[in-house]
C-alpha cells in the first residue's frame, strides 16, 4: 500500500509539473502574441509614415517644377534649355508647350500623391487634350515618352496615347463621352 501511495504522490507530482509547464507555456505564447501585435502596429505605423513623406516629397518635386517651368516660360533664353521638342518651334509655342507640360504634370502629381484616381485622371486628360496647342505639345513630347518604359508614368502616358486616338477617330462631338474611364488598380 506505501508502493501504490508513493506511485500515486508521483502521478501527482508529474501531472503538477505539467499543468505548471502548460501554464508557463501559455504565459509565454500570450507574451509573444502581445509583442507580436505591437510590432505589427508599430510596422504599420512606419508604412503610413512612408507614404505621407512619398506623397510630401512628390509635393514638393511639383512645386520645383513649376518654379522651373515659370522661370523658362517668362525668361525666353532659359526657355531654350527645355527646348526638346521633335521640331523646331517659335519662342511663343515653346512657352505654350512648357504651360502644356505644367497642366500635365500637375494632374500627374495629383494622381501619384493620390488626391485623384485613375478614372478621374482620365477625364481631366479628356478636357485638357481637347486643345490643339495641347495635344501638338504632346505629340512634340513623343520621343522623351518613349524613354520612360516600365514606369507608371509610361503606363499614364500609353492611356494618354489611346484616348487621343479614340479622340481622333470619334465620329462624335461629344469629346467628354469618347473613351471608357479605367478603373483604378
Amino acid at each position: 500500500m506505501a508502493t501504490r501511495n508513493i506511485g500515486i504522490q508521483g502521478l501527482r507530482s508529474a501531472a503538477a509539473a505539467g499543468l505548471g509547464m502548460a501554464a508557463g507555456a501559455l504565459v509565454a505564447i500570450a507574451a509573444q502574441k502581445q509583442a507580436m501585435d505591437t510590432l505589427h502596429e508599430r510596422l504599420d505605423q512606419l508604412e503610413q509614415h512612408a507614404r505621407t513623406q512619398q506623397r510630401s516629397n512628390l509635393a514638393r518635386q511639383q512645386r520645383q517644377h513649376w518654379e522651373l517651368l515659370s522661370k523658362a516660360i517668362d525668361d525666353t533664353e532659359l526657355a531654350e534649355v527645355l527646348d526638346i521638342f521633335e521640331r523646331p518651334v517659335t519662342p511663343e509655342r515653346r512657352r505654350q508647350y512648357l504651360f502644356a507640360n505644367a497642366l500635365y504634370t500637375n494632374l500627374l502629381c495629383y494622381y501619384r500623391i493620390g488626391n485623384m484616381g485613375r478614372d478621374e485622371f482620365f477625364k481631366h486628360v479628356r478636357g485638357i487634350f481637347q486643345n490643339p496647342i495641347v495635344r501638338e505639345y504632346w505629340y512634340a513630347t513623343q520621343r522623351q515618352r518613349a524613354s520612360l518604359t516600365g514606369t507608371e508614368e509610361a503606363e499614364l502616358g500609353r492611356l494618354v496615347d489611346d484616348l487621343l486616338l479614340q479622340l481622333e477617330e470619334a465620329d462624335t462631338d461629344e469629346w467628354w463621352v469618347v473613351g471608357e474611364p479605367p478603373t483604378d488598380p
